[in-house]
């Protein structure tokens, strides 16, 4: 008797080639059987039954009146424009520092083109001025009394750490 060959003590029941492969195909299908999919879990409940009322009395309307009031307004609007406002500033600053950044002929004229302007505007606006007060100004001094003009020397001596001023008049 031989390895391969089945004996009567060995416990195990021997099949045949068509049998072993009969099982086989078995197990293989068992395995890769499709399943069929689970009804998913609900994850929520409504419940739509009416709540009971509590105690006898009615419903009462209670219509909203929101009124608000002008110093709330003024104020909200005053923080809108303030934000608005320092947006713009922000923006102006934000493309000046950027122009300050690429030194180019573009950015240089950026730079300065505004605060030639300035200049201009102020120029323009004091003499403007200038010659508005010019010609509205005149002064005329009448002397009608003797002139008499004193020359005087002032001495100012200052000694020590700490200076103590002494101003003498000499005629």
């Amino acid at each position: 008797m031989n390895d391969t060959q089945a004996s009567a003590t060995d416990g195990w029941p021997r099949m045949s080639d068509a049998e072993a492969n009969a099982e086989a195909q078995r197990i293989i299908d068992a395995v890769y059987r499709p399943t069929p999919p689970t009804r998913p879990i609900p994850t929520f409940y409504r419940d739509d039954t009416e709540p009971p009322p509590i105690g006898g009395a009615q419903p009462v309307p209670q219509p909203d009146h929101r009124i608000v009031p002008p110093w709330a307004a003024g104020t909200a609007v005053a923080g809108i424009g303030t934000g608005a406002a320092f947006v713009g500033v922000g923006c102006g600053i934000w493309l000046a520092c950027k122009g300050f950044a690429a030194v180019t002929l573009t950015s240089v004229l950026f730079v300065t083109l505004p605060i030639a302007a300035l200049a201009a505007v102020t120029v323009a606006v004091g003499s403007a001025v200038r010659s508005v007060k010019a010609t509205r100004t005149e002064t005329h001094h009448h002397y009608a009394g003797p002139v008499r003009q004193e020359t005087n020397t002032i001495t100012a001596p200052v000694y020590g750490l700490i200076a103590r001023n002494r101003n003498e008049l000499h005629r």
